[in-house]
């Protein structure tokens, strides 16, 4: 595929994912994730509590719950439950990963990742070029 078309489909899946980040019941951040992988869209997700938990993910001092799952691994969790594979696949997220998720991203097969906010930690990002996964910043997904 071309770059302009590719950055074309590229836009397009952020704003979905930026869409589906709405869904979570989350006040601090929404975030968003796709997984797509040969022009189909495998899996998505939002951050959010684990089913069957209360859809709070802050305290009451506003802090997030430790127990809220993020965007990426909500996604990649439900690849894992199905008969789909996340090998040589794209993750379209909204908010970069956290070190933790970037492990799973690894992991999973996850072959390119692009994102519209950089984490303040980096961190993940790192890791995540180390590995070998390839990194794209589309910070302007409005046409």
């Amino acid at each position: 595929m071309n770059k302009s078309k590719q950055e074309k489909y590229d836009k397009a899946y952020l704003r979905m994912a930026k869409e589906w980040g709405k869904l979570s019941y989350c006040k601090r951040k929404q975030v968003g994730a796709i997984i797509v992988k040969d022009r189909m869209i495998i899996s998505d997700g939002y951050n959010g509590t684990p089913t069957g938990f209360e859809n709070y993910c802050e305290d009451e001092e506003g802090y997030t719950k430790w127990y809220v799952l993020h965007a990426e691994a909500n996604a990649i969790l439900k690849v894992a439950s199905s008969t789909q594979s996340c090998q040589g696949a794209t993750l379209y997220i909204t908010l970069s990963p956290c070190r933790e998720c970037s492990k799973l991203i690894h992991q999973s097969g996850i072959k390119r990742v692009v994102y519209q906010i950089a984490y303040k930690d980096d961190s993940g990002l790192n890791f995540l070029k180390r590995a070998g996964v390839e990194l794209e910043f589309m910070p302007q997904i409005d046409d």
